[in-house]
């Protein structure tokens, strides 16, 4: 219940006898206090100066009141603190932590605040190769390509003897008229379709692209790219690049098999590869009626397609063959049930056995001596699974899907913005967290426990104090991470 009249005063329920009230005039206090921490760790891999160095500014210098440096790492740090909204930097832009990440306390002019507000980052967004009168700073989207790389690279001490790039393709939604937008019968809906690369939990490519193209459309570019870049620094290290199915394309395997790049793709089914494998998958049902559990068999083989491939490749099939859930079995007695296709092994048609068949098929240069079939596919191929983790980072923990800007020019812009928010969280994740509870935290995670500590300031002559609030339950994990990052700035 409200006890005062003032419409800034909120009142709450009385405690042994006291009134309780809440305002907003606590003055310069911050909800964001750990963000210090995403500050070190910028110093320490130098992230935001060199992305800025990679915009040109056309403004009148003398004019000018934030460099691009503080627009961009004011845009970086809110969006991995969980501001995504340029609206939301109109208030934040008098946040005093907002103030001591950009290293600028004040402003030169009386009508500014230290950092930025939402009408300037904006102008930022929709900025365009040619100057105009209110839009005078555009990027250079080769050079933002290679700093990702270029991360990557420096993240390692030495050269590894071999890495594995992962490739995927995923569904921006759309709700507006944003330029480029095209239903993609796939996902249901209205979309971008952007190609991420990942080397591990290391972001390397963050393309946004048009929904009405196959999904590997521009991968051969991007991966010859990456790959150079990556041979310039370690000339002697083995890559190999996997994928699902929508990558399996005879351009990408071509492109590899001429540069010593080896590839591992998932491949999809047809009537030919099932009854490759027909044989296995009898001896799959056979265990699997014994058993009652889901029983595998793979076996290795030669393939091409009868157009679209240049040549015979080396195929892994999965045979399996399992019990039908709770869910298909009362599915299955729906009408307009789909027969299933007759598959025949001798005498008997696979299709007639009880449970179903699950196959799966991937296409790779890897040798059969090195690499043998179950292990290729158990082992290698299924950890591709893990990436679907980091762009789910990305696109919920730090809205890579926030592209409702009308040019994709600018939606290009502002999904780099938000890979390198993942950039910032991650290496603090890796310089600094390694050894703590958080070492394999998401970047959601790591924002709500570690960055969210809210704290007094007080700025003196000397110096600026972040008084924290003394109940923080992860001060252990916070002492750790500041002297592995004050450690890593030497």
């Amino acid at each position: 219940m409200q006890t005062e009249c003032t419409p800034d005063i909120f009142g709450f329920e009385a405690v042994e006898g006291r009134q309780v009230v809440a305002a907003f005039d606590g003055g310069a206090i911050t909800s964001d206090a750990g963000a210090l921490l995403l500050g070190a760790t910028d110093r320490a891999i130098g992230m935001v100066d060199r992305l800025a160095s990679c915009f040109v500014d056309r403004r009148s210098q003398a004019q000018v009141e934030h460099s691009v440096a503080t627009l961009v790492g004011q845009r970086i740090f809110a969006i991995a603190l969980g501001y995504e909204d340029l609206n939301d930097h109109e208030t934040l832009r008098h946040d005093p932590l907002m103030a001591v990440l950009a290293g600028k306390l004040e402003a030169r002019r009386a009508d500014c605040a230290a950092v930025a507000g939402k009408s300037t980052l904006n102008r930022l967004e929709l900025s365009k190769p040619e100057p105009s009168r209110y839009h005078k700073i555009s990027y250079d989207a080769q050079a933002v390509d290679r700093l990702f790389v270029d991360l990557f690279l420096e993240a390692h001490r030495t050269a590894p003897r071999q890495i594995t790039l992962d490739l995927d393709a995923t569904d921006d939604p759309l709700h507006g008229e944003q330029e480029g937008r095209f239903f993609h019968g796939y996902y249901k809906s209205y979309c971008y379709l952007p190609l991420y690369i990942f080397c591990g939990r290391h972001l390397l490519c963050a393309k946004l692209r048009r929904a009405n193209i196959d999904a590997s459309a521009g991968s051969v570019e991007e991966v010859a790219r990456i790959v150079a870049q990556i041979r310039g620094r370690w000339p002697r290290v083995r890559i190999l690049l996997r994928a699902d199915s929508g990558f399996t394309r005879d351009e990408l395997m071509t492109w590899c098999e001429h540069n010593d790049v080896d590839y591992l793709f998932g491949l999809a089914k047809n009537d030919r590869l099932i009854t490759e494998i027909a044989a296995e998958l009898a001896e799959a049902a056979e265990e699997n009626r014994r058993s009652g559990k889901p029983a595998r068999r793979f076996k290795d083989f030669r393939y091409r397609t009868r157009k679209s491939w240049s040549r015979e490749r080396r195929v892994v099939g999965k045979a399996e063959w399992m019990l039908p859930s709770v869910a298909e079995s009362e599915s299955a007695t729906k009408p307009r049930r789909k027969k299933k296709k007759s598959v025949m092994v001798g005498d008997i048609d696979l299709a007639t056995l009880e449970g179903r068949a699950n196959p799966r098929f991937v296409v790779t240069s890897l040798s059969a001596d090195q690499h043998q079939a179950r292990a290729l596919y158990e082992k290698l191929y299924c950890a591709r699974g893990e990436m679907e983790n980091r762009i789910k980072e990305c696109q919920l923990d730090l809205f890579a899907d926030r592209t409702s800007t009308h040019t994709m020019r600018a939606n290009q812009l502002r999904l780099w913005m938000s890979s390198m928010a993942y950039v910032l969280i991650s290496a603090l994740r890796r310089i600094a967290l390694a050894t703590t509870r958080f070492a394999d935290a998401t970047c959601g995670t790591i924002r709500l426990k570690l960055l969210k500590i809210g704290a007094q300031v007080r700025i003196s002559v000397r110096r600026i104090k972040f008084s924290m609030a003394s109940a923080f339950p992860y001060t252990d994990v916070f002492r750790t991470a500041w002297a592995a990052l004050d450690s890593a700035a030497l």
